[in-house]
């Protein structure tokens, strides 16, 4: 039984995706769905009937006073303030579901529409339940909030398969690791082959020699161990922050799996589609993941509306990738809450001219953790260099979760060496030529009728749908260029790819060859 609330004027799609990633989350189908509850005053709302329509599935509709005798999970006193039930998703889904039903995924909640899921309990020989109001005629469904319990119903099935979401990445929560490979990164696309790298976002032609000058001198101090004093000051100093506020660490995928296991979250979210080693690093972690789906309709911008209101962990990228969307610094921001760790990946930061919307040098946002890497500009990859800037509580909590000498002497020296004024603005003029090559690639791609790309790219790579992307990539392949599959990415599918900016004469190349890829398929 699908319990659901919703705001008046709410869309079937928008109730249909929200349905769609609890289903998923409990490990059910639409198949499977009894029907869909709610309260009465709702029942006859367009969104609501037509989503309960297009599944197949009748809406069963209760009097305020019926669920506000059933006890709910997680109340809310605005919603029992203006319906009369604390909970319409929850206590529609159990008082749906008859005597001795269970929630298997509590209430979840998208910017208007909640969702619970419950599962009935075995009636006895010759047992009716008469709880609910069927109401003919009429087709509905109900939004809520994600569960954790792994019991499962098996209902009787309804032949009508749930449809698919009407967009390639729409807004909800939910916590399934589903079929998405966590853990694929862009250098297995180039692993063992010679193929021209559109894959990894690391700069070409880096580290620059003054640099691997520097990072040469600092074998002959191998025999020590790594002090990391001076390379932490320099941070600091880069951006005006007290040493205390900083954690140098083995690339922004340590800083992951320190927060992971030092910080002790009850309901973590990751901001998707994004990198996925914060996720990956939170469920080895032990903990339970949920995800906000950013929509491609919206432009893959955040809405903060959708991140629940109780999660104590937020994470998410800026600029996002693979989505190449740099979120304005006061969205991200008003995501702050007393009680919650507010995690910014800036890895790509450095590479947005002027480094706008950045959150680095702010200490007047509670719960702020922001980590960069030198990995990406400075071609650092196989050095392994990041870092965290936290307030000191924080810094000192993951410290304490990190192993002795954690960051190598080299990679202390380039972390240092890239802090000097000089190097920062190689690094800036680097960003400026980027985002000139990218606005070379995206007219490029505009010239391609079946290539749509999310437009806003400030990042040095860009996202771009093709229907049979998967196909077009393995085309891409076979002649000579390696493209990021995009369906490892929670929020996207098979029909996404991601391209990194390169140079003016390779992208001609590259955009030749998709000409090709694309006729040879079509």
């Amino acid at each position: 039984m699908v319990g659901v609330g919703a705001r008046s004027g709410v869309t079937a799609d928008e109730v249909l995706d929200l349905v769609a990633a609890v289903l998923r989350e409990a490990g059910l189908t639409g198949g499977e769905v009894l029907a869909l509850a709610t309260l009465d005053a709702r029942a006859a709302e367009p969104g609501i009937a037509g989503a309960a329509a297009r599944l197949g599935v009748p809406v069963r509709a209760f009097a305020s006073e019926e669920l506000a005798a059933v006890a709910v999970p997680r109340p809310s006193e605005r919603v029992l303030t203006a319906t009369g039930t604390a909970s319409v998703a929850e206590a529609a889904a159990l008082r749906g579901a008859g005597p001795g039903a269970a929630l298997l995924v509590p209430k979840r909640k998208s910017s208007s529409v909640t969702c619970a899921i419950a599962r009935s309990a075995p009636l006895r020989p010759n047992e009716v339940s008469t709880s609910a109001r069927l109401l003919p005629d009429t087709r509905g469904y109900i939004a809520g909030e994600p569960q954790t319990s792994p019991t499962r119903a098996i209902p009787t099935p309804i032949p009508t398969p749930i449809p698919t979401p009407h967009t390639t990445a729409a807004m909800d929560i939910h916590t399934s690791a589903d079929a998405h490979d966590l853990r694929h990164h862009g250098d297995a696309e180039v692993r063992d082959e010679k193929l021209i790298d559109l894959a990894v976002n690391v700069r070409t032609n880096t580290p620059p020699e003054w640099l691997r000058e520097r990072i040469a001198d600092s074998l002959t101090g191998l025999a020590a161990y790594p002090d990391g004093r001076a390379a932490r000051a320099a941070v600091a100093e880069r951006h005006d922050l007290p040493a205390r506020r900083v954690l140098l660490t083995a690339g922004a995928a340590e800083a992951f799996v320190l927060l992971a296991r030092a910080l002790p979250v009850r309901r973590p979210v990751v901001v998707h589609p994004q990198f996925t080693e914060p996720e990956a690093a939170l469920r080895d972690a032990g903990h339970q993941v949920e995800r906000v789906l950013l929509r491609e309709e919206d432009g893959f911008r955040l809405d903060p509306a959708a991140v629940p209101e109780d999660a104590d962990l937020v994470v998410i990228g800026n600029p996002t990738n693979p989505t190449s969307v740099l979120h304005p610094a006061a969205a991200i921001a008003s995501l702050a809450r007393p009680g919650r760790w507010l995690v910014v990946d800036e890895a790509f930061m450095d590479a947005v001219p002027g480094e706008r919307e950045s959150l680095a040098p702010r200490t007047d946002v509670p719960g702020l953790v922001v980590l960069r890497s030198l990995t990406k500009t400075w071609g650092l990859a196989g050095l392994r260099i990041g870092y965290v800037l936290a307030e000191p509580e924080t810094i000192a909590a993951l410290e304490r979760v990190q192993p002795l000498w954690p960051v190598s002497t080299p990679a202390l020296v380039a972390a240092e060496a890239c802090m000097a004024p000089l190097a920062l603005m190689e690094a800036e003029e680097a960003a400026h030529r980027i985002g000139v090559e990218r606005a070379h690639l995206l007219a490029g791609l505009a010239e391609f009728d079946e290539v749509r790309v999310v437009a806003a790219a400030e990042a040095p790579f860009v996202l771009v749908r093709i229907e049979g992307a998967d196909a077009v990539r393995e085309r891409l392949r076979s002649l000579g260029f390696a493209a990021r599959r995009g369906d490892t990415f929670p929020g996207l599918d098979r029909n996404w790819l991601r391209l990194a900016v390169r140079d003016r004469v390779t992208t001609n190349r590259f955009l030749q060859a998709l000409d090709q890829a694309l006729l040879a398929l079509g």
